[in-house]
């Protein structure tokens, strides 16, 4: 999980948007509606980040297709001390 940390948040462009929805989805889940919203990013744009997050292990969806929440996996929540590490190094 720290590797792909590192490579979600500070090797891709993105890394940005990426720490500012893992921040929202902490707070509580979402669909990815709401996160364009609250984030005033473009539906498209969050899709994309969800994606990405969801295929590295850092979120996962409900069951629910339509208004599908999201949530931080617990794979996350055991590496959260690393996420906030590189989110520093990121300042």
């Amino acid at each position: 999980m720290e590797k792909a940390l590192w490579y979600l948040l500070t090797a891709t462009r993105g890394g940005e948007n990426r720490v500012r929805i893992i921040r929202a989805l902490s707070d509580q889940p979402m669909n990815a509606n709401r996160l364009a919203d609250e984030l005033d990013v473009g539906y498209k744009t969050i899709r994309h980040h969800l994606d990405m997050l969801e295929s590295h292990g850092v979120v996962e969806g409900g069951d629910n297709k339509y208004g599908r929440l999201y949530f931080l996996t617990d794979q996350f929540e055991h590496n959260r001390d690393t996420f906030e590490q590189i989110t520093e190094h990121m300042d």
